[in-house]
C-alpha cells in the first residue's frame, strides 16, 4: 500500500472505520508513519502524517504498545537525534518532526500514565541535548515546508517539564540549553523567541525557583561579557547579543503580563535596559 494513497483515505474514514483499520493493520502505518516523518514532502510530512498521529493519540486509537514503541523509537537515535549537529540537510525533518511527536505523546501520558517509568526517566535526563546541540535553525525551507527545529524543540521541553514525572532536577540541563541557543550565529525570524518562553512559564508553573531562573538570567547576560573579552566586537557577537535580547524581552512581556515571577521581571530589565543604553 502507498502511505500518502493510504493516509489520505484514512483521514476521511468514519472513527469505528479507523477502528478497524488500526485493528488489522495499524503496527504497519504506524512503522510506515515513522519511516517517513522527515520526508521533504511537506503534504506528505506535515499535513499527512503528524496530523494523522495527533488524531490517532486525540481518539484514544493506539494501544499501549503501540504508544511505547512510538516513544522508544522516536526518543532515538535514528530520529529525535539523528544526525543532529549538521546544518542545511533534510535529516532536520526528522529531528524536528521527532520532537512534535513525541511532545504529543507525553502530554497523551500526562493523562494516561501508561509509559514506562524508567524509559521516561533515561528521557528526562538528556531532554536538554536537543536544544543544545540542534544547528539547523532554518524556519520554512522552500519546497520542502516547516524544519524550525528550535521552535518544535521548545514545544517538546516545556512539554516535559509539565508532564507530571519530570523531576525538576533535571531542569537545569534544560536551562543550560536554553542559555545558548540563542547564540547559534543566527537571528531568529519565525517566533522562536515565543516557543522557547514557553520553557520558563512551563518551570514557573512547576513552582520552579524564582531565584534559580535569575541565577539564569544573570548567566544569560554574562555570556555577552564573557564573549566580548574572548573574542570581542565580532559579527558572532551581535547576532548572539540580538537574539538573546530578543528572548528576553519576550520573556519579560509575558512574565509581565501574567504578573509573573516580579522578581525576574526586574531582573531581567535592568539588563535589558544596559545592554540598549535605555536612559542612558
Amino acid at each position: 500500500m502507498n502511505i500518502k494513497n493510504t493516509l489520505q483515505s484514512f483521514s476521511t474514514m468514519t472513527h469505528s472505520a479507523r477502528q478497524e483499520f488500526m485493528l488489522e493493520k495499524g503496527d504497519w502505518l504506524l512503522q510506515e508513519m515513522l519511516t517517513h516523518i522527515g520526508t521533504p514532502d511537506a503534504e506528505l510530512r506535515d499535513k499527512l502524517i503528524y496530523r494523522t498521529f495527533i488524531d490517532l493519540l486525540s481518539d484514544d486509537l493506539l494501544s499501549t504498545e503501540q504508544l511505547q514503541h512510538l516513544f522508544d523509537s522516536a526518543t532515538g537515535n535514528d530520529f529525535l537525534y539523528l544526525n543532529i549537529g549538521e546544518e542545511m540537510t533534510d535529516s532536520v525533518f526528522t529531528r524536528s518532526f521527532s520532537a512534535l511527536l513525541v511532545a504529543s505523546l507525553l502530554a497523551k501520558d500526562a493523562e494516561l500514565h501508561i509509559l514506562n517509568d524508567d524509559c521516561l526517566q533515561i528521557f528526562f535526563q538528556k531532554i536538554g541535548r536537543f536544544l543544545l546541540l540542534e544547528k539547523d535553525t532554518r524556519g520554512h525551507v522552500q519546497d520542502k515546508g516547516w524544519a524550525h527545529s528550535i521552535a518544535h524543540g521548545a514545544d517538546l521541553a516545556a512539554t516535559t517539564i509539565r508532564h507530571p514525572k519530570f523531576d525538576l532536577q533535571h531542569a537545569p540541563l534544560i536551562l543550560h540549553a536554553l542559555k545558548l541557543v540563542t547564540w547559534k550565529d543566527t537571528v531568529f525570524v519565525n517566533d522562536e523567541e515565543e516557543r522557547l518562553v514557553n520553557i520558563i512559564e512551563a518551570l514557573l508553573a512547576r513552582d520552579y525557583s524564582e531565584e534559580a531562573l535569575i541565577e539564569f538570567v544573570e548567566q544569560v547576560f554574562d555570556k555577552f561579557e564573557m564573549h566580548l573579552v574572548t573574542q570581542g566586537y565580532n559579527e558572532a557577537f551581535f547576532s548572539g547579543r540580538t537574539c538573546t535580547l530578543n528572548l528576553m524581552k519576550t520573556l519579560y512581556i509575558a512574565l509581565k503580563m501574567n504578573n509573573l515571577a516580579p522578581k525576574l521581571q526586574n531582573t531581567i530589565y535592568g539588563h535589558v535596559a544596559k545592554w540598549l543604553k535605555l536612559g542612558a
